[in-house]
């Protein structure tokens, strides 16, 4: 049974009203390449591109690294506010805070401060300062940060704003996060934190994002909810490529699933793109769930091929009161993520 009681933390789903966006401006580093190359100038015009999309439905802020807020300017809308702060890269789902309604503040809204270590510790990421970056953004928003023992991503969990929360068991329980935690440990900290009562646990992420540079199979990729008892799942089709039974099985189990409301899960099945190689003959993640709502938005991964305009319908009828803008995500996911990975919400007040 639900409780009766509200917590005093809540993170709301991200359907619900924003103040504001937040978001990075690539740095130079190993991912996006030296300052002045051709690779990093391209992931600077992909990742503003979206805050662009984003700025014609609600304020947006970049966070630039210090001593590339000009080269931020130059790329943005002028109504999209610029800040300088250290950054070590620009996954801002992840290493910025969470930000929670709070009966509790005197601000109305608190931001959590979960711990980074460069997605479970890995060799090439580099994390002190993004592990700063949360409790600085929240005090430029206005709002106090309470830290976690927790480490984890915002990419690695996703709400319903009504209790229920999805994880995926590699990267809430991967040793090289939080070696020593059980799930019951995980769900009680989320629970504190989020408002959460109910946790769905997914087996595993999509094939890909185990690969080097991957981040140990963040939810957000494959799964997330579009409104109250109902998720959007991504399946692929093809049974060629390696996530063929496991989203297969992650859909199956979602309609087995129920929510904090006792409610039987309903399942909307978005197909992934055709495409399941890239260049190099790896499997793609290319994920359609990876999408960004925003108000009066869904800001959607395109990737120029057949299956964009049939996630587009399926997203349009998901959110009736949205617009569904398309960004071409396959140069995000080339670095290693998209367009929810990008982003942040900070939610409106009340």
């Amino acid at each position: 049974m639900p409780s009766l009681t509200s917590p005093p933390q809540v993170m709301p789903a991200e359907w619900t009203r924003h103040e504001r966006t937040w978001m990075a401006f690539p740095p130079p580093n190993d991912t996006f390449g030296e300052d002045g190359s051709p690779s990093l100038a391209h992931a600077r015009r992909l990742w503003t591109e979206v805050a662009n999309t984003v700025a014609r439905y609600e304020p947006v802020t970049l966070v630039a690294g210090i001593g590339h807020g000009a080269a931020a300017k130059a790329l943005v809308r002028p109504d999209v506010t610029v800040v300088e702060l250290p950054l070590d890269d620009a996954w801002l789902r992840d290493s910025g805070p969470t930000f929670v309604r709070d009966s509790a503040s005197s601000t109305g809204v608190t931001a959590v401060d979960w711990v980074f270590n460069g997605w479970g510790g890995q060799d090439w990421a580099s994390w002190e300062r993004d592990d700063q970056l949360a409790r600085q953004v929240a005090e430029l928003a206005g709002h106090p940060s309470r830290r976690s023992r927790l480490t984890m991503e915002g990419g690695g969990f996703h709400v319903d704003g009504e209790g229920t929360v999805l994880f995926t068991e590699t990267v809430q329980l991967d040793p090289g996060r939080n070696p020593g935690w059980t799930a019951a440990d995980v769900e009680a900290e989320v629970h504190a934190r989020l408002g959460t009562s109910t946790a769905i646990w997914l087996p595993r992420g999509l094939a890909r994002d185990y690969d080097e540079f991957g981040t140990r199979g963040h939810v957000d990729l494959v799964a997330c909810f579009v409104r109250p008892g109902t998720v959007a799942v991504h399946v692929q089709r093809d049974r060629a490529h390696p996530d063929y039974e496991l989203t297969h099985e992650i859909a199956e189990r979602l309609r087995t699933s129920t929510d904090a409301r006792g409610r039987r899960l309903e399942v909307i099945e978005i197909a992934a793109p055709t495409v399941i190689e890239d260049g190099d003959g790896r499997p793609v993640d290319y994920s359609y769930i990876n999408h960004y709502v925003a108000n009066g938005v869904v800001v959607l991964c395109a990737f120029d091929d057949p299956n964009d305009s049939a996630a587009a319908e399926a997203l349009s009828a998901a959110y009736p009161d949205r617009t569904v803008e398309l960004v071409d995500a396959r140069g995000i996911f080339a670095c290693g993520g998209g367009i929810h990975c990008i982003t942040q919400q900070q939610p409106a007040v009340g």
